[in-house]
């Protein structure tokens, strides 16, 4: 099985190869025809081109091993080249736009010839096939780049067949929508561009994990014997198929110093050779006696909307101390009075207790 750098690259060469020859046909044809929609539509070809190159460069530069400037590696140069490839359709929509608005000015009807109309129709077969393999390939080696390249290439199927369609009108009935089906295509051009963009700007900000990627990792700790329960999962991504994070997971009060420090050891090697993420282990320590308690305290709290679940409950007697975590959504605007709140609440429960209530934000399902 290839690598993912290999994979990508023999990927990227693919449709390097095949947009420049079909940006050069369409170039060629669409100015013998005098069809504005035509060339435009080549030019889109020749920045799919380009995008290609830009992924080709991006995991190559991605694959550079970690140093001390950049300990985290970088692998997040390749969400820049997806912001790169986005440019370049902007670019290319804009530019098409210009040349169909220009397009209305002109009153000549285009004259296609039937080389014309199969160099558009083979143009559109290889466009499908380009767009499920590189959708293929992005799936499968965790490629943005790849994955938007292949939308893009199924979108440019459906835009090059409405070419033939304006072609066909041409032919039979004498009149030009060259330039109105210039003005769509760029508009979808663009749109498809500042979709691409937005979703590379999204990665680099910080987007929730993968919620599949999550769940299996809290469920793979969860059945590691010793642990009571897994929470607090926050995953740090620098690149495609590159995580680091942390999560917290409860045991029961009586293991010793040593069992733990087994147990988190396990926990990270565990997490590692199943989804390749290094997490760093906290411990909450359970009390398993004090179940009665605990429920009541749980039950009390999940009641308040907002409220997205609640753990590492924490009762001293001794000194009349009571902690626990309590998991909140976003609407929950003012914490400070939320706690103050529960704090009576757990106080009817626990009379002359303290409480500390520690607000977890959702960062992951």
């Amino acid at each position: 099985m290839l690598n993912r750098e290999k994979a990508i690259s023999r990927t990227s060469l693919v449709g390097i190869g095949a947009n420049v020859a079909l940006a050069a046909l369409k170039a060629i044809f669409g100015a013998i025809a005098g069809s504005v929609a035509v060339v435009m539509d080549g030019v889109n070809n020749l920045s799919d081109a380009l995008s290609s190159v830009v992924t080709l460069v991006g995991v190559k530069l991605a694959k550079r091993k970690p140093n001390n400037k950049h300990p985290f590696g970088y692998g997040r140069i390749e969400y820049f080249s997806a912001i790169i490839v986005a440019a370049i359709v902007l670019v290319a929509g804009c530019t098409a736009l210009i040349e169909a608005i220009k397009s209305f000015f002109t009153k000549s009807v285009p004259e296609y010839s039937s080389y014309t109309f199969a160099i558009i129709a083979i143009a559109v077969a290889v466009k499908i096939a380009l767009g499920f393999y590189f959708k293929k390939q992005g799936g499968k080696y965790n490629s943005d780049a790849l994955v938007s390249s292949g939308k893009d290439a199924l979108f440019d199927a459906v835009l090059s067949t409405s070419t033939i369609v304006g072609g066909i009108v041409a032919v039979f009935a004498g009149v030009s929508i060259d330039g109105v089906l210039g003005v769509i295509i760029s508009f979808f051009i663009i749109k498809a561009g500042i979709e691409m963009l937005i979703e590379s700007v999204d990665h680099i900000i910080g987007n929730r994990p993968d919620s599949e990627i999550s769940r299996q990792i809290k469920a793979t700790i969860g059945t590691i014997d010793g642990v009571l329960g897994a929470y607090d999962l926050v995953l740090h991504n620098y690149g495609p198929d590159r995580a680091i994070g942390s999560v917290h997971i409860e045991v029961p009060s009586t293991l010793n110093a040593n069992e733990i420090h087994r147990l988190t050891q396990k926990v990270q090697r565990t997490v590692y050779e199943a989804f390749s993420v290094f997490l760093t282990v906290g411990i909450y320590s359970i009390d398993e006696a004090r179940g009665e308690v605990r429920d009541r305290i749980f039950e009390i709290t999940k009641k308040h909307e907002g409220v997205l679940g609640t753990h590492a409950f924490f009762l001293n007697d001794t000194e009349k101390f009571l902690s626990l975590d309590v998991l909140v959504d976003f609407s929950v605007a003012d914490r400070d009075a939320f706690a103050e709140e529960l704090k009576k609440e757990y106080a009817e429960v626990l009379p002359g207790y303290t409480f500390q209530v520690n607000f977890d934000v959702n960062y992951s399902d």
